[in-house]
Formats: C-alpha cells, structure tokens, sequence
C-alpha cells in the first residue's frame, strides 16, 4: 500500500433540528492495521441512512452508543477485504458492515463488536447492489415481512416512505406473499412508481391527499399490517385505522428524526381497544436470516420479479449533502455514496 492516508467525513458538531452539511468536515487519518479476528477492507460504496440521523445526536440510537465529536459518522457500507486476520473474512471477499464515512476501514468476522460486524456478500453481487438491494436494508425489509409481521393472504398491508430503499422492498415482499399492498409517499412520481412497478394496489401521496380520508375508503375494515418508516403525525393517522389485531412495525421515524421533541401520539389507545400490537424492528435482531434473505432476494431479482432503484452519488466528499437530501425527499430508491478510486462496484 503506497499511502497510509484514510480520508474521513467526521462529525464536528451535533445537529440541532435539521441535520446541515455544517455537521461534518474531511480530514485525514492513518489507515488502520487490523487484529485478531478483524480485516482491513477498502471502502467501496456507503448507504445513506436515516439511522445515521440517530447516530450523531447526542442521545445516540439507543441499540448503539452516540458517536464522539471528531469520530467517522458511522453508516452501512460495503467494502472489499485487503488484509485480514479472521477466517471468516478472506482477502478479496466483498462484505457488508458499518464502515463510516471513511476510504477505509476495520470489520470483524463475529458479533463481539457490533459496529464493526462484517458478513460477505454473494459472489457476482456488485458493491452497489450490496449498499442498496442485497444488503442490511434488504435483510431488514425481509426480516419485517417475514418474521415481524408476516401478511396473511388478503390481508391489506400499508407501507410509509413506499418509494424508499427498505419501503421499496417491504412492498413487494409483501405482495409476492399474498397481501393487498398500499403504500404511501411523498409526491405523484413515487406513487406512480409504487403502483405501476412496485406492484402496490394504491399509493397515498401524503403531501397532497387526506391520508385518514384515503384510507378510509381504501381500507374500509382497517390497516391489518402497518410497516412504518416515518412515524409522527402519520403513526397517530394509522392508529386511528387499525384493524382488529392489527399489527404494527417500526422500523424508522423519517418526519420526526430532526424534530427537536419526540411526537406525542394520541391515538394509542386503539392498540387496546382493537387488541393490535406494536413492535420495534431494528436487522441486528435478526442478522441469522441474512443468508435465506439474500437467496431469495436474489433469485427474484434475477427473475424480474423483484426491481429497485438506486442514485449513486460519485465521492465521499458528497455524503453530508446526500444525508440533507434524504429528508428533503428528492429522490426515488435508496441514495447510495460511491467512494472516489473504488476499484469496483
């Protein structure tokens, strides 16, 4: 390796509100020299996440302690394996795990750490497809319709930000499993998106439309399934809806992630009164589905029966900017970083 210069994005400063590109700075670090059990691995492509919006508050996530000022901002990434020092993880190997902003970085092939947990891909699969369809956000959208809240067949399943990486993938798991899908986005070309290759049965575009009045008519016995990426006003809207036994995922908070206070819901009482349940969903839960998820993702990929969509953004040094555009919401699929000189992907 000719240079042992590591070029990072860090967090200088913690958001108050709106995450601003001000947070962060580039600066230079050495590249790390991997331990026992651990890998080096090069830096390919990093996911812009709303997990990274929790991560850098000072109240950090609460599954993974707040990141230090002066520290990567940590994000899923994908990487190729240049040295190592864990069986699990060989030289060449692409793998998935939480790289940071960073051209380089540390994995380790066990869960004795998990921010720097590593799990190789399927051979063939691109760096890209890794960071968005064949990743941590799709062992997420697989282990929420599968194990979370498995659809019944007829039974009608509502998906939030329907047009995003995981809502993407969560709408058609869900309706390649039988269930009546509806989703809900934020403008006329996500939901054409949603309805037309998406393969949803509607979609609710909840800057223009009524959303209870919507659904109202669209579901006239109640939501079933709730796989909620926004939560806020739009969680306390759902309440208001759910069925009999309904069932509700959480799998992230997109409206209120820059609020200042945490939404105050109203309508919980209809978990008790309609007897529904309420569940957290976080993919280090279920990291043992990764295999099976990736397979069958995979085969309906190359089958046509499954699509994504991605905006690949060239250059670590645009990944502030990408985070400010995931809540402006001007994008379809999953915002994906590919970092400068990555030899693949």
């Amino acid at each position: 390796m000719v240079s042992r210069i590591n070029r990072q994005i860090v967090l200088v400063r913690r958001p108050v509100g709106m995450v601003d590109e001000s947070c962060f700075a580039e600066v230079e670090g050495e590249i790390p020299t991997p331990g026992d059990g651990q890998a080096l691995i090069r830096v390919l492509c990093v996911a812009i996440d709303p997990a990274i919006r929790g991560w850098i508050d000072e109240r950090g996530s609460g599954y993974l302690p707040a990141l230090k000022l002066g520290e990567p901002v940590r994000a899923n990434g994908i990487g190729v394996v240049l040295e190592t020092r864990s069986e699990r993880l060989p030289v060449g190997a692409l793998v998935t795990c939480l790289t940071g902003w960073q051209e380089y970085s540390i994995a380790c092939g066990d869960f004795s750490d998990l921010t720097k947990f590593a799990s190789p891909l399927p051979e063939g699969c691109s760096a890209v497809d890794g960071a968005t369809v064949l990743g941590q956000g799709a062992v997420t959208a697989y282990a929420g319709v599968v194990r979370a809240a498995p659809p019944v067949a007829g039974e009608t399943y509502l998906v939030s930000a329907a047009a995003s990486g995981v809502g993407s993938l969560v709408v058609q798991l869900a309706r390649l499993e039988g269930a009546r899908v509806i989703g809900i986005a934020g403008s006329p070309e996500k939901c054409r998106w949603v309805v037309e290759e998406l393969g949803a049965e509607a979609c609710i575009d909840y800057k223009r439309e009524n959303v209870d009045a919507r659904l109202k008519a669209l579901c006239p016995k109640g939501v079933n399934v709730f796989f909620d990426n926004v939560g806020g006003e739009l969680l306390d809207v759902v309440l208001r809806r759910i069925a009999h036994r309904g069932r509700i995922v959480l799998c992230g908070s997109l409206s209120t992630d820059n609020a200042a206070e945490p939404h105050r819901l109203r309508n919980y009482d209809r978990l008790m009164s309609r007897r529904a349940s309420m569940v957290g969903l976080n993919v280090i839960d279920h990291w043992d589905l990764f295999p099976e998820a990736l397979k069958r993702i995979g085969g309906w990929l190359a089958s046509g029966t499954l699509v994504y969509r991605s905006q690949v953004v060239d250059g670590l040094e645009h990944a502030p900017n990408a985070l400010v555009r995931l809540y402006e919401g001007d994008h379809l699929g999953k915002l994906v970083i590919r970092v400068a000189g990555s030899p693949l992907g």
